[in-house]
């Protein structure tokens, strides 16, 4: 049984969400932190830290975003499907960059070496870049939506947008508008009938 699911279980939640912004707060200042570290900045004891979180893994887990809206398209969304896409594309790489550090850190972690880590992200990603080509059910029924929405996610998330940044040196306005452009490619490599 979890340790917060016990006894004075406010006050457990309160400590967990202390220890989880410090952990942000330390991740957004390009550090990777440690339970004690995180435990330091909340004014928290290590060992009650470690009753929360047994290990840094699972720290950082716990730190990945936890707000993921159902949608990224704003309510007035264009119905045009390029200016649809286009709107989601900059939302999507908005929310990447705010949510950068955690995002790092979830990659890195999923990249290590671990057979039996629990997956680290299931993210809504897919599914809203469905629904930003929603309108192609009826302008092209043919295109598979679904493998166009895989595709366009595989050219433009986080990873994508950490290797313009750190590896082609782009700055993010250039990393925005290159995944932004990609994403448009696909589109209409789809709509051409070629393969993305």
């Amino acid at each position: 049984m979890p340790y917060e699911s016990t006894g004075r279980t406010a006050q457990k939640s309160r400590t967990r969400l202390a220890l989880v912004a410090a952990t942000r707060d330390l991740l957004a200042a390009g550090l990777t932190p440690k339970v004690e570290d995180a435990a330091e900045r909340a004014g928290i004891s290590r060992t009650t830290a470690y009753r929360y979180f047994p290990n840094q893994r699972s720290l950082l887990m716990a730190a990945h975003p936890t707000i993921s809206p159902e949608t990224l398209l704003p309510d007035d969304a264009p119905t045009d499907l390029r200016e649809r896409l286009d709107a989601f594309m900059t939302a999507f790489t908005e929310y990447n960059f705010t949510w950068e550090p955690q995002l790092r850190t979830s990659l890195r972690l999923s990249l290590e070496p671990a057979a039996d880590r629990p997956a680290l992200r299931q993210g809504r990603a897919i599914g809203w870049i469905a629904e930003a080509l929603a309108p192609l059910r009826e302008s092209a029924p043919d295109v598979d939506a679904h493998r166009l929405a895989i595709a366009i996610r595989s050219a433009t998330g986080i990873e994508t947008l950490i290797w313009l940044v750190d590896i082609a040196g782009y700055t993010r306005e250039q990393a925005a508008a290159t995944v932004r452009a990609t994403a448009h490619a696909l589109l209409d490599a789809a709509l051409g009938g070629t393969r993305p």
